[in-house]
């Protein structure tokens, strides 16, 4: 097949030799190869400034990563046939590790397939495409996922930021089968169901499972606060574990809502909810002389850009300091972040430097990364954005 050329500038190659696969707009060289030539979606092959082959991408002009590598062979771009091999590749990874068709069945550049997210709730599928390349994709996308796992129910929630920033209209759309309202979700023991509509992402946060996993272990006759907790995934698994009393804090009505409908769902009778803006409450919480357990810190992404990167940090610490004082003396704090920008070492060092803040002496007992659904590739640093931090905080020891 002949593709169109994008060349590169002098050296812009170490990056993608290295195993990135995404090329930025001031690495392209625009006098051999103009990226006003190429249409948005565009399969181009690659090449370096001495002109040698470095492989097939999709090209998006309008983007800062305007190039994102499909295929080391320089002859060979997306197919039909790649996109399902490689679908099938990532749901066989799945089913090898999660006994349950509940997970992340494509993560992105983590399989291959950079601007595709597909999540299984059993047999409905969620999927999110937020690239002009995988959008020329979308009709052999769902033939594939008919194919490979036959569900009732296909959900395109194209409504992410990224599709702007392509130019691509934002939709969320039902192929086939009943309307589906609520997602079902089965993770560690415990049923969970969110809406569909107004909810996170693509409906679940399973990169946080395993983690949630390991605070059931820790969770036996202790009383335990849950903020940030969207439908209550630490909290409800903290229940399970055998909290004896557990606190859901969000500032969505329909979060909480959610949270006490899936605590009835398992038959919890000890979770309560408190409404409010999560540095508001934890403060409220401290001058009310409140002590817990454990605390489970999961914000959203509190540095989305870099140039977030100081605020953020500062926002951390914040969180961090009123969460230890929330603890009793010898408590769990679970301080996670999603956040890419954040470097694991530095949360260590933020919750390091609030325990000296606030007169703790801490212990760092584990630390947890996303799950096998979100596989790292080691040269995309971008695909390592998940941490949490389990640690014991002590008024005395030192």
């Amino acid at each position: 097949m002949d593709f169109p050329i994008l060349y590169l500038r002098k050296g812009a190659e170490r990056r993608l030799r290295a195993g990135h696969l995404w090329v930025y707009s001031n690495e392209v060289d625009t006098r051999r190869s103009p990226l006003t030539d190429f249409e948005a979606g565009a399969q181009a092959q690659l090449r370096a400034a001495n002109n040698k082959p470095l492989g097939t991408l999709f090209v998006n002009p309008r983007a800062l990563i305007c190039g994102r590598l499909i295929s080391r062979d320089p002859n060979s771009g997306m197919t039909p046939k790649r996109l399902t091999d490689r679908l099938e590749m990532a749901l066989k990874l799945r089913d090898r590790v999660f006994p349950e068709p509940w997970y992340r069945w494509v993560y992105g550049d983590g399989d291959g397939l950079s601007g595709l997210v597909i999540d299984r709730f059993d047999d409905v599928v969620v999927v999110q495409i937020s690239t002009a390349g995988m959008e020329t994709m979308k009709d052999s996308i769902l033939r594939a996922i008919e194919r490979l796992v036959h569900p009732t129910a296909i959900i395109l929630k194209n409504d992410g930021k990224m599709r702007s920033v392509e130019g691509l209209p934002s939709y969320v759309e039902q192929l086939d089968g009943e309307p589906v309202e609520t997602l079902q979700v089965r993770e560690n023991g415990v049923r969970f169901e969110v809406p569909l509509s107004g909810g996170q992402k693509t409906g679940w946060f399973y990169d946080h499972r395993m983690n949630r996993e390991r605070l059931q272990h820790y969770s036996a006759g202790c009383r335990v606060l849950d903020v940030f907790s969207y439908a209550g995934g630490w909290g409800l698994q903290a229940a399970a574990g055998g909290a004896t009393s557990v606190t859901c804090v969000d500032s969505s009505r329909q979060a909480l809502e959610a949270v006490q409908h899936n605590a009835a769902l398992n038959d919890f009778g000890n979770v309560d909810t408190l409404e409010g803006d999560a540095f508001s409450v934890l403060k409220e919480l401290c001058d009310d002389k409140q002590k817990f357990d454990i605390v489970v810190l999961d914000p959203p992404a509190l540095i989305p850009r870099r140039r977030d990167q100081k605020a953020g940090e500062q926002a951390y610490a914040r969180l961090n300091q009123l969460a230890l004082r929330l603890l009793e003396r010898d408590g769990l704090l679970v301080s996670a972040s999603c956040s890419m920008h954040l470097s694991r070492d530095k949360l260590v060092d933020i919750i390091r430097g609030s325990a000296r803040k606030v007169d703790r002496f801490v212990q760092l007992l584990e630390q947890g990364y996303q799950g096998p659904d979100h596989p790292m590739v080691p040269g995309i640093p971008e695909t390592d954005y998940l941490k949490a931090c389990f640690v014991r905080s002590l008024t005395e020891f030192l």
